[in-house]
C-alpha cells in the first residue's frame, strides 16, 4: 500500500468508505469517522500509526497483525467494521454534533439489520454525544439495539495517547472475552 500525496488527501474530503459488515457478526467495530489517510488509501483504519490493527493482534481477537488492506478477512473471523460518520475529515473534531447524532440514527439502522452481537463503538466522546449518553465510561454499556449489546473502547488513533499499548490491549481483550457471553 502506497502513502497518499498530498493532493490524494485533498481529493479524500468527504469521501466514504465501504463497510466491512455482514450478518451474524459476534462484533461490529465502530469508529467515529474516517481519517482523510483512511478514504485515501480505501481501507479502515488505514493511516500509519492508528493502533487498531495492532490492538486486535495484541489482545488475540486476530492470530496475526492484519494490514488495512486485508480488512475484509475480519468477516470471516466475525467482526466487521463501520463508522458512526461515513463522510473523511482530517479530524475528528471537524464533525458537528448534529452530525454525529444523525450518524448514529444511521448506525442503528445498520445494526437492527446486520445484528451483530456486540457493537463495540470506539472512542468515548464520540459515544457520549451519539447517544446522549454524557456519563457513559469505557466498557459494557446499560443499553441494547435489540439484541446487541453496546460496549466503549477508546479511540486507538496514535493520536490518543492517554491509552498506552498495555492499557489498550487490556481494554481490547476485556471485549474478547466478555463477548463470548455478549448473549447474555
Amino acid at each position: 500500500m502506497s502513502r497518499p500525496s498530498r493532493a490524494d488527501l485533498q481529493r479524500a474530503a468527504g469521501k466514504k468508505l465501504r463497510d466491512v459488515i455482514g450478518p451474524q457478526l459476534q462484533i461490529l467495530f465502530c469508529g467515529i469517522n474516517p481519517s482523510l489517510y483512511s478514504a485515501a488509501v480505501g481501507h479502515h483504519f488505514g493511516r500509519p500509526g492508528n493502533r487498531f490493527w495492532p490492538a486486535l493482534h495484541w489482545s488475540g481477537f486476530t492470530s496475526r497483525q492484519l494490514a488495512p488492506d486485508e480488512q475484509r478477512e475480519l468477516l470471516a473471523l466475525g467482526y466487521g467494521i463501520t463508522n458512526i460518520v461515513a463522510r473523511a475529515t482530517a479530524a475528528a473534531g471537524e464533525l458537528g454534533d448534529d452530525e454525529i447524532v444523525a450518524g448514529a440514527r444511521r448506525l442503528r439502522g445498520r445494526v437492527e439489520r446486520y445484528r451483530p452481537r456486540v457493537l463495540a463503538v470506539l472512542g468515548i466522546g464520540a459515544y457520549r454525544t451519539a447517544f446522549a449518553r454524557p456519563r457513559a465510561s469505557l466498557g459494557l454499556q446499560d443499553v441494547r439495539f435489540g439484541d446487541t449489546r453496546v460496549w466503549v473502547l477508546p479511540n486507538p488513533s496514535g493520536l490518543n495517547a492517554h491509552y498506552q499499548r498495555a492499557e489498550l490491549t487490556a481494554l481490547f481483550t476485556e471485549l474478547r472475552l466478555a463477548a463470548g457471553r455478549a448473549g447474555d
